[in-house]
């Protein structure tokens, strides 16, 4: 389990004037651990942002302006809907014999699998997966081997191995599969519609009309 160290300070402003702090570069936030007063912090954005898009899960040492330290996991952020920037975020504070419910990510290796070197598709469903275990037990990520996935082959949360610690998912909700090809339907054969020419009525129409000719001449 990596451990990332985040300088933080204790935050007095509050409210609308928080807005602020984010003009400064700085990310308004809450500490909490059960059972103590919640602390509202402010962090520096860059360490947010690289937090929020890493692939893996750390375990984050806080220290803040008032010479306190605390272990901690990023639990929960907001993103502004305009910009995509972090507004806000809540650290939640661990103790390190407590279990703990934690989003891991999800990794697939192996390479290409072998139903998409077929012709399918891969299709990777669940990308977190929620734990429960102590601090020192948190992987990273998950990791699922796909390289032998055949088409129409899938890998459910019952297929998984865990090691210390417990999957909180369905254990029938499918991670990761490989779908078959796209296939175009064939045009329906449509079989030439032939129509017999009949001309009963034109042949009798001009038979009756090369008789009245006839008789114009004869008379």
């Amino acid at each position: 389990m990596a451990e990332v160290t985040l300088q933080g300070e204790i935050r007095n402003i509050k409210g609308k004037k928080v807005n602020t702090l984010r003009r400064q570069g700085k990310i308004p936030g809450i500490f909490y651990l059960h059972g103590e007063k919640n602390l509202s912090i402010a962090i520096p954005e860059k360490s947010i942002v690289k937090l929020i898009n890493s692939t893996e899960t750390n375990i984050i040492n806080l220290k803040l302006d008032d010479g306190t330290e605390q272990k901690c996991i990023l639990k929960a952020w907001q993103l502004d809907p305009v910009t995509d920037r972090p507004i806000h975020i809540d650290l939640q504070g661990i103790k390190l014999d407590e279990k703990i419910t934690i989003d891991v990510p999800v990794v697939l290796t192996g390479g290409i699998p072998q139903g998409v070197k077929d012709g399918g598709m891969l299709q990777h469903i669940i990308h977190k997966l929620k734990i429960s275990c102590l601090p020192k037990d948190i992987p990273q990520h998950i990791e699922i081997n796909v390289e032998n996935l055949l088409i129409n082959q899938s890998i459910h949360v019952k297929d998984l191995q865990t090691g210390n610690y417990t999957i909180l998912e369905n254990e029938n909700t499918t991670i990761v599969a490989v779908l078959p090809p796209l296939v175009e339907k064939a045009a329906a054969e449509v079989a030439p519609v032939t129509e017999e020419v009949t001309e009963p009525e034109v042949v009798a129409k001009g038979k009756k009309a090369a008789e009245g000719e006839e008789e114009e001449k004869s008379e």
